[in-house]
């Protein structure tokens, strides 16, 4: 599905899903280098990642601040990866405005389903509705590269 980006605008901050905002430096040092869930992925992995994704950045000014992206089918699943607003920018509520402004999207209404995967985030996500899988046993996945 292909749309103009949408914008969101609190205070100094603007949430764009238009890729091309997207500071591919400031995503890939971030996610290689700080995130658990993404070390070592390289710049082709994340350009090809943003390209194939409805992609979500948190920005102050021109400067990016945060991101998430969407795997979608846009009619019955979503999975929300590669969420992350930076250290200097935590304790402001961006994430979980982020995160309300992804499950409200109008694109992604009356989906089926919506999963993701976190270590350490579970109450954020539990604010916009998230909840342990009920069934796991009914889940299976294939880990090319096992998780640190």
């Amino acid at each position: 599905m292909t749309a103009p980006p949408d914008e969101w605008r609190r205070g100094e901050y603007v949430i764009s899903t238009d890729p091309a905002r997207v500071d591919l430096d400031v995503t890939h040092a971030f996610l290689s280098e700080r995130s658990y869930w993404a070390a070592g992925i390289t710049r082709e992995q994340l350009e090809r990642a943003i390209a194939n994704s409805l992609v979500f950045g948190i920005y102050r000014g021109d400067a990016q601040v945060g991101l998430a992206r969407v795997v979608t089918d846009y009619a019955a699943f979503a999975y929300v990866a590669d969420v992350f607003v930076l250290e200097e920018e935590r304790g402001k509520g961006l994430s979980v405005w982020l995160m309300q402004t992804i499950v409200a999207h109008p694109h992604l209404q009356g989906l089926r389903r919506w999963m993701l995967g976190t270590r350490d985030a579970h109450g954020l996500y539990e604010k916009v509705g998230f909840r342990p899988v009920a069934a796991p046993e009914r889940w299976m996945e294939i880990v090319s590269r096992p998780a640190p």
